[in-house]
């Protein structure tokens, strides 16, 4: 079979949820299945993009596995803006000022950091999003650092760039599992597919039922003890945010359809 026909268009190489971090370090990435060294003459022409900086390409990236379940210390209205301080001992300590951290599956910037307590910084935009706004002093928040150049992709590709909150339409226990039923708002659902990942609350989960107004996704007993998804209830509101690749074929098909116009 001729290597010409491996290409797929649309398929970026970093796409595969079990990405090779080798393909990540070429200077190259092209939307041809095979590694840029390896294309034929008759790909030459295939667009390519250059590759930044290896560091750079996680320093603000996440994996949707979550470090410590925080607790919300305050949420502060002031001059300076509205503020949110959590109480997050376990990774405190290895965070410096300006770090990226999902808190919620939202990326924020850590601007105040003392003892075991960290102080974010909050856009109007941020917490008209989120769920970030409804949250009280007490309440368990999801932490996770930006990923580490050298660090294993254990979930998949997560921004930190909450797509909507939507509500928790049921919560059921099935032996040790949990059954989550979500709202799916009608703007968002073409990105949802069955099998596929999605972020709960900063959390990797995999879609198992997609319905015309909803998704399930079920979570596992770690899972469970090790987030803050193990105590929500019906009614609630979480963080979304939709696959990062669909996002991107999205936006590839629409300019190829203004093309072909």
């Amino acid at each position: 079979m001729r290597r010409e026909n491996h290409v797929r268009k649309v398929t970026l190489e970093w796409a595969s949820s079990s990405i090779n971090a080798s393909l990540l370090a070429e200077p190259l990435f092209t939307l041809a299945a095979g590694r840029a060294k390896d294309r034929p003459a008759s790909l030459t022409n295939m667009a390519t993009f250059a590759m930044p900086p290896f560091d750079a390409i996680f320093s603000f990236m996440f994996t949707g596995l979550i470090e410590e379940v925080g607790s919300v210390l305050a949420l502060l209205a002031g001059k300076g803006g509205p503020k949110l301080q959590i109480v997050a001992p376990r990774i405190t300590k290895e965070i410096h000022l300006g770090d990226s951290v999902a808190v919620n599956g939202c990326c924020l910037t850590v601007a105040g950091r003392s003892e075991d307590q960290l102080t974010f910084d909050l856009l109007e935009e941020t917490l008209s999003r989120t769920n970030l706004e409804a949250l009280h002093r007490d309440s368990p928040v999801n932490l996770e650092r930006a990923l580490a150049a050298h660090a294993r992709l254990g979930g998949h590709f997560v921004q930190g760039h909450v797509d909507c909150s939507a509500r928790i339409l049921a919560s059921e226990e099935s032996g040790a599992d949990q059954r989550l039923e979500l709202e799916l708002p009608a703007e968002f659902a073409h990105y949802v597919a069955s099998k596929g990942s999605i972020a709960v609350n900063g959390v990797s989960l995999t879609v198992a039922e997609l319905r015309p107004e909803s998704f399930v996704v079920w979570v596992i007993p770690h899972t469970r003890a090790q987030t803050n998804l193990g105590a929500a209830r019906p009614g609630e509101l979480v963080n979304l945010e939709f696959d990062l690749i669909a996002k991107y074929l999205e936006r590839m098909l629409d300019r190829n359809a203004v093309r072909s116009e």
